[in-house]
């Protein structure tokens, strides 16, 4: 039954070339659209996600601020100021802090190596600041513990301005002058897509040990401190907790917002990733109406099929086929059409996807739409759309010519 079928087909190919193309065509254009936007879709949200990590890996920043409210009888506006100690009474006293960090930064570091010069910002943290903001190395080691101990004259280089002073040189060993200090280099950051910042790009940063930085630059107030919770499900307990434990230190309500200023990146990653998801359904959706338009196309072209071939489709009645026979062979013609054209559509996608997935990193807009993803997802749901098409496209016409009888087909004009 089946090689009739494909037989019948075959021939209605040869004697309908024009059509045939054009229906194809029509369902190739249609799995195109849904699957690149559904892979480029992917692709966006995948590299938003890994440059919002790059930036803040689940952390929550706290700053400090002025009180706005007035709290036992303190007046407002007072200036609340970090120090060192306040990691530690963070440390000790809230168990849901599974890592903790100063930062220490500096505008206009003035950096230079031989004749080359250049200014920055600079930023003295702990060893902990390495996986909360993603500072992996492409060389060399981060800052460590026996370099906060010892404080160590060494730096952890963006990869920017490691270029910039080294060009093609290995930087790992060499000397460099900071503010007329020298400096060893002991790492230079990996390239990273990075989608937030604060004080400048990640890879044109100079990282060292904070108590080098508080030693050499005399200070001792905390720019801020990063945080990372043990539970990300626990963050906002987290937040409350630090609020009232720093209330009661510098004595201030632990609602007044700016008294202390927080940066939860655990709850910006969650409406990004609301955001990345609504765009892949509104890329779906579109992509879908354009793979239902194509199979209205077929639907329709098979309608016509039915009529053109009523007489034919009598004479079979007449010798003895039956109305499953009839429905076989129009569905599975539609089948054909569709699956053949669902095919080269999938087939010219991959390639696509593959091509521009080639192109280079860049600092443009291919960082983020050059990386498209061909997942198990989009195949899935290509498949599902097409499955569905083929058979409503082809089930009502099919019907329509089984139910026509075989000595009203043959009179048929």
């Amino acid at each position: 039954m089946w090689v009739t079928l494909i037989r019948e087909f075959l021939y209605d190919l040869k004697t309908q070339k024009t059509r045939a193309f054009l229906t194809t065509a029509a369902i190739v254009w249609g799995t195109m659209s849904v699957v690149l936007l559904l892979s480029f879709g992917f692709g966006l949200e995948k590299r938003l996600m890994e440059g919002s990590l790059n930036y803040s890996d689940a952390i929550i920043n706290i700053y400090a601020g002025e009180t706005s409210k007035l709290y036992q009888g303190l007046p407002m506006v007072r200036p609340v100021v970090f120090t060192m100690d306040d990691l530690d009474l963070l440390r000790e006293n809230i168990p849901l802090i599974e890592m903790i960090s100063p930062s220490f930064g500096r505008w206009g570091m003035v950096v230079s190596r031989g004749d080359v010069r250049t200014t920055t910002y600079g930023e003295g943290v702990a060893p902990n600041f390495y996986y909360m903001r993603h500072f992996f190395q492409s060389a060399g080691r981060f800052i460590n513990d026996e370099d906060i101990l010892e404080k160590r004259r060494v730096v952890f280089l963006g990869d920017g301005i490691a270029k910039k002073l080294f060009d093609k040189d290995d930087p790992i060993g060499q000397i460099i002058e900071i503010d007329g200090l020298p400096y060893k280099v002991v790492g230079v950051m990996a390239q990273k897509v990075q989608m937030s910042m604060s004080n400048g790009p990640d890879a044109d940063r100079v990282i060292m040990p904070y108590s080098t930085f508080m030693t050499v630059y005399g200070r001792y107030k905390v720019s801020n401190m990063m945080v990372r919770p043990g539970d990300r499900a626990r963050t906002k307990e987290l937040i409350r907790d630090i609020r009232d434990l720093l209330g009661r230190k510098y004595r201030f309500d632990p609602t007044d917002e700016y008294a202390i200023r927080v940066y939860d990146s655990i709850a910006e990653e969650e409406i990004g990733k609301k955001i990345t998801l609504g765009l892949n359904i509104f890329f779906g959706v579109i992509g879908s109406l354009t793979l239902v338009v194509a199979g209205v196309g077929v639907a329709n072209i098979m309608y016509v099929v039915v009529k053109e071939r009523t007489r034919e489709i009598g004479i079979k009645r007449a010798v003895g086929a039956r109305r499953r026979h009839i429905i076989a062979q129009f569905m599975g013609e539609s089948f054909f059409l569709t699956a053949g054209g669902g095919l080269i559509g999938i087939l010219l996608s991959v390639l696509i996807v593959g091509l521009v997935s080639m192109v280079p990193d860049t600092s443009g807009p291919l960082q983020f739409m050059g990386h498209p993803i061909f997942s198990k997802t989009v195949a899935f749901v290509t498949v599902a759309i097409l499955t569905t098409i083929a058979l409503l496209a082809g089930i009502f016409p099919a019907r329509k010519a089984a139910e026509v009888e075989p000595m009203e087909a043959l009179r048929y004009e």
